[in-house]
């Protein structure tokens, strides 16, 4: 397969840059059609010919950054609480923990009605 052919709709791109030390990542691209304003074009034409790159490729980051960033702001969330309790004692055997958590006396309270 030749770079940039399409396969069932699904077109595929290479990145090889020298940040990737000649590694090659192989992505499915989604192709899709937007309707710009004229102002809005030109701006990203201008920027895209700064950045020697295309208007597609503006495009897809602006769209990363907006929509993807808050993925990745949860997940360093997340990392950032694992571990957070590991220094309170009650919490040393987790499983007498959850235990005492499940411990029901409501039979015991029905027997003695």
């Amino acid at each position: 397969m030749e770079r940039g052919e399409t396969v069932l709709g699904q077109a595929w791109s290479g990145i090889d840059t020298p940040q990737n030390n000649g590694d090659v990542y192989l992505y499915i691209m989604k192709r899709t059609q937007l309707y710009l304003d004229e102002s809005l074009w030109n701006a990203l034409h201008r920027e895209a010919r700064r950045e020697k790159t295309t208007i597609s490729e503006l495009v897809r980051r602006a769209a990363r950054e907006r929509y993807m960033n808050r993925l990745e702001e949860r997940a360093q969330a997340m990392r950032a609480i694992v571990g957070m309790w590991k220094d309170r004692p009650e919490f040393a055997d987790s499983e007498a923990y959850i235990r005492e958590l499940r411990h029901d006396t409501r039979l015991e309270r029905l027997e003695n009605q």
